[in-house]
């Protein structure tokens, strides 16, 4: 594949969740969007205007939407729960296992929002927690694409497949990295670059800094593995044994370093019983109301840390 090189043009991610859901909407009349009364933030106001049939409002009720999704699976309708991360996680937490995931329902929980991007709207909505939450609940799948046309391609499989599945977007704008052709799968990894010297695995909102942080590298004799790890629940596991032959892992995140793609690395590094990871993300900590980038730099997930990091790895 290619790397896109210029990356001026930026889009959130949830403007691709909002573009997707329509064309889905449009194709399959049992598609359905359960907005939270947020719907201008997540990006549904179209759908809910061309397809107000295939759309609900259940108001500022979470939990109650988690309810009213398991019931509309359970008549073959495939419903899209829309809100923010750190509500449809953690608020929904129990009637996501309870509801959705104990039975195996085709219930898709999309949630803009998620990790630091929400920044001057403070710590209270930035869903730093969600993904490593989630995953832990059986039957549960965890995605989050990494620019705004890997997420329409993300959505349209999510759509596609069977089961529980949350996808996880970002409120500010985030450089496109692919073309618009371009495949993605749920559950296989996306390999930008081939290398042997260090490999670097990022998810989401931070693959565009592991890409800079691998172009730098390489300019400076460091031959850098890169991967694209969209989904971190199932986590494509190869790909990972693939990089601890390197034995050098850096893995690259917007969220806490507790529990999420750098803990689901570890955990396949461990049980392979070799190689060494330095994991890059929020430092365990809750964000504040600042800028995008100052709270990216508070927790060192930076281009300068990423390219530190593998320097001393080497």
């Amino acid at each position: 594949m290619s790397v896109k090189k210029d990356d001026m043009k930026k889009i959130a991610t949830r403007q691709g969740f909002g573009d997707e859901i329509v064309k889905l909407g449009k194709e399959n009349k049992n598609i359905m969007v359960l907005d939270i009364d947020i719907g201008k933030s997540c990006k549904t106001t179209e759908f809910q205007k061309q397809l107000p049939k295939q759309h609900i409002n259940v108001g500022i009720a979470e939990q109650n939407g988690a309810g009213v999704a398991a019931g509309l699976a359970t008549t073959g309708k495939i419903p899209f729960i829309s809100t923010y991360a750190v509500f449809g996680s953690l608020r929904m937490a129990e009637q996501i296992r309870q509801e959705i995931c104990y039975p195996n329902l085709n219930v898709k929980i999309a949630c803009s929002h998620g990790g630091l991007t929400p920044a001057n709207d403070g710590g209270s909505h930035q869903g730093i927690e969600d993904m490593g939450v989630l995953r832990t609940i059986p039957n549960m799948t965890v995605v989050m694409g990494a620019d705004y046309y890997s997420t329409r391609k993300l959505v349209r499989q999510a759509a596609e497949i069977y089961g529980p599945v949350y996808l996880r977007f970002t409120r500010d704008t985030v450089p496109v990295i692919y073309d618009e052709d371009e495949e993605f799968v749920i559950g296989k990894a996306k390999e930008l670059k081939q290398g042997k010297d260090v490999a670097i695995i990022a998810n989401g909102d931070t693959v565009c800094l592991a890409i800079e942080a691998a172009n730098q590298l390489e300019e400076e004799g460091v031959s850098v593995k890169l991967l694209d790890m969209h989904t971190i629940k199932p986590l494509d596991k190869q790909a990972v044994l693939d990089c601890v032959d390197i034995g050098r892992i850096i893995t690259v995140e917007d969220h806490n370093v507790i529990n999420g793609l750098g803990s689901a690395v570890c955990e396949v590094v461990a049980e392979a019983g070799k190689g060494k990871v330095r994991r890059i993300g929020i430092q365990d900590q809750f964000g504040q109301s600042a800028p995008y980038e100052k709270l990216l730099e508070l927790n060192g997930i930076t281009v300068e840390n990423i390219i530190m990091n593998a320097k001393q790895l080497l």
